[in-house]
């Protein structure tokens, strides 16, 4: 059983870990964007001017989800409010923002991201779009809450993207996938308008989803029947 020290230890490294592939996948740029992950009453979250590509265990600070630094010896980010209400509202273990050149701009345009691939409904739906509000504010980090409720993502309003999930992995996860369905948006738009699904057509995917175990990896059953047949 690890002791408390090892236990933020390995949470420091995963989010810098997960910071770094962010900025390698195009995601974070500089100093722009943040990224945490919850473990117990502990919160491990990039600090204030990291650059994000090289971060290391040590720009990653653990506070308390009151916001008391716990460990580290630097400022945690300026969005640290966000992070923390994201996590009293919600069961999530792990928060990305990002500043995703799609997803910003689609941010910029819309006041929610449509569902055109039934893929966006791993994210809950239609994408919210929360109000823009100086970064770092209460204002912004209750707008973005609210776009997320019932969500795995949503969208920040002249500004970015939150991404939201049950392990950090999946929250990367989470966030490149919005940043892929922003971008098949704008190719859409490119070349007419898009045809959204409706939500009868949204109900049949998820039904299907359901019945077929959609997502887990199934056994081969000719495989299964073959070593049958050859026992």
């Amino acid at each position: 059983m690890p002791t408390t020290g090892q236990a933020w230890s390995l949470l420091r490294d995963e989010v810098a870990g997960a910071a770094r592939q962010l900025a390698h996948e195009g995601l974070l740029v500089g100093t722009a964007g943040n990224v945490s992950a919850r473990s117990g009453d502990a919160v491990a979250v990039t600090a204030s001017g990291v650059t994000l590509a090289g971060c290391r265990p040590e720009d990653v600070t653990v506070v308390s989800m009151a916001g008391s630094v716990l460990e580290g010896e630097l400022r945690p980010t300026s969005e640290l409010s966000l992070h923390l209400g994201v996590y009293a509202d919600t069961a999530a273990a792990a928060v990305v923002h990002t500043h995703a050149p799609y997803s910003t701009a689609v941010a910029c345009v819309l006041d929610e991201l449509p569902v055109l691939h039934y893929q966006q409904l791993l994210l809950g739906g239609a994408v919210r779009v929360a109000p823009y509000a100086t970064f770092g504010t209460a204002q912004l980090a209750a707008g973005v809450r609210d776009a997320l409720t019932g969500r795995q993502a949503a969208l920040m309003g002249n500004h970015g993207s939150v991404a939201v999930g049950a392990t950090l992995a999946a929250a990367v996860d989470n966030a490149l996938l919005l940043e892929w369905l922003a971008a098949l948006h704008h190719r859409a738009s490119a070349l007419g308008t898009p045809r959204v699904l409706t939500e009868a057509e949204q109900t049949a995917v998820i039904e299907a989803a359901m019945s077929r175990g959609y997502g887990t990896p199934q056994p081969n059953q000719d495989q299964d029947q073959d070593n049958e047949e050859n026992a």
